[in-house]
């Protein structure tokens, strides 16, 4: 084992699972994934489009909306492409630099979109529970510093993982149960106990994450009861329109995101890891726009 960790150094490339093994169907794999990626890309392109060019919509939540279609096209584009391409040219090999930007760029975005949703979740419990306040709480200047800081933290998590997990020896070989390099599929590769920090670390990210699904479900419990006070029928049916966009995301990135970290292992298998990992990474992008 030894001589297998000093090795782990030398490895130049890991080995991503195929969605297929016949050449047709990596090609329809090729030509399925090409349409999503396509419909992504023009769904937030429109989103981000529209909100730049209409002064109307520069406000706080459109805003927000406008750095979440930016965060959705970022990861889609840090997975799907290289996927495609694999499938194209019939093969599975990713160079070792770049399955460490594929772990920082997801790792980062994935992030930053959880704490911007959190943001989003507070920016509809204003404009709902506290509207006189809403101008004074969430000034263009408020807003810009909680968008920096989702961004930020999102850069500080990735960096700290990143460089965690590719400080750990590996003594597996470099073949990834995943159609991308994805943190628990590299800790698999891992010497005996080496993984323990990363580990470590995921529990915090977990616990951390957790804090903000608190403080969404909190939030959308005083959102509802404040609703649900408003005497007119119209002014529920537009209180409710404006909330449940964002919490039809929120709950298509959570419970996407939750199977995939906190399955028990007794079910997971190749496929099952990759299918789950394909919910939460590539169809969250795709069909944000359409729920908004």
């Amino acid at each position: 084992q030894r001589q297998q960790t000093s090795n782990s150094s030398s490895i130049t490339q890991f080995l991503l699972m195929a969605f297929a093994g016949t050449r047709e169907l990596q090609l329809l794999h090729f030509w399925l994934f090409l349409g999503i990626y396509l419909a992504a890309l023009l769904g937030n392109g429109l989103i981000i489009t529209v909100i730049a060019c209409n002064h109307r919509l520069y406000t706080p939540m459109y805003f927000f909306l406008l750095n979440l279609s930016l965060l959705d096209m970022g990861s889609i584009s840090t997975t799907v492409p290289k996927s495609m391409a694999n499938s194209l040219w019939d093969t599975r090999a990713i160079s070792y630099q770049g399955c460490a930007a594929q772990v920082f760029m997801i790792a980062f975005l994935i992030s930053a979109e959880f704490s911007l949703l959190t943001i989003m979740a507070y920016d509809r419990y204003v404009a709902i529970c506290k509207p006189l306040h809403y101008r004074t709480l969430l000034g263009s200047r408020a807003c810009v510093h909680m968008a920096a800081a989702a961004w930020g933290t999102g850069f500080f998590y990735a960096v700290l993982h990143t460089a965690n997990t590719f400080s750990i020896p590996l003594c597996q070989g470099n073949a990834l149960d995943q159609f991308f390099c994805e943190i628990p599929q590299i800790l698999k590769l891992s010497c005996s106990d080496a993984y323990l920090r990363e580990d470590g670390l995921l529990v915090v990210s977990i616990c951390l994450g957790f804090g903000c699904f608190v403080f969404i479900v909190v939030s959308y419990v005083q959102i509802f009861r404040a609703v649900l006070r408003i005497p007119s029928q119209p002014g529920q049916h537009k209180a409710f329109s404006m909330c449940l966009p964002h919490l039809a995301v929120v709950s298509l990135f959570i419970s996407t995101g939750t199977f995939a970290y906190l399955k028990p292992p007794s079910i997971s298998s190749p496929s099952l890891d990759m299918g789950v990992s394909f919910l939460y990474s590539v169809v969250p992008p795709a069909l944000n726009p359409l729920i908004y």
